[in-house]
Formats: structure tokens, sequence, C-alpha cells
């Protein structure tokens, strides 16, 4: 009688350890999985995340202006020459009236 009695504890006990497991195996995910949604929502999170497009946006309009800010300064190197060139060609033509007139 004693065998049968330490075979059925021994069946208890292995059903008890697998249903224990199961149940913290399911308990944890629970866990994980109620986490994960309070980090999603959470207004921390949210701002972060809100905070990293900003930067990105910012860093994007960065470079454009950048960008923007060479092209115009070719721009102004080339209306620079342009005007030097104008000048030389005005003191030209004035020396030029002026000889005319002299004549």
């Amino acid at each position: 009688m004693g065998e049968y009695i330490q075979v059925i504890v021994t069946l208890v006990g292995v059903a008890g350890s697998a249903s224990i497991w199961k149940y913290m195996e399911i308990r944890l995910k629970t866990k994980a999985e109620i986490k994960k949604q309070d980090n999603e929502n959470n207004d921390t999170v949210q701002f972060r995340d809100d905070l990293k497009h900003r930067v990105r946006n910012l860093e994007a309009l960065l470079s454009k202006s950048g960008e923007e800010k060479d092209e115009l300064r070719e721009q102004v190197l080339a209306l620079t020459a342009e005007v030097h060139a104008l000048r030389v060609e005005v003191d030209y033509l004035k020396r030029e009236n002026e000889r005319l007139k002299t004549r």
C-alpha cells in the first residue's frame, strides 16, 4: 500500500510542478505584455519619441539651409565678379568718353 501512495504522491507532485511552471510562464508573459503597453502609453516615452522626430526634422532643415547658404555664397561671388568687371568697363568708357570730348 505504501508503494501506491508514493506513486500517487509522485504523480501529483509532477502534475503540480508542470501546472506551476505553466502558471509562472503565463504570468511572466502577461507581465511583460503589460509592461510593454505601459511603456508605449507612457508620457515620457511619447515625449521622447516626439523629441526624436523634432530633432530629425531640425537636422534636415539645418542641412537644407547649409546647402542654400553655399548656393547663395556662390551667387554673391559671381555677382561681385560681375560688378568688378562692370566697374572696369565703366572706367574704360569714361576715359574713352573724355578722350572723344577733347578731340
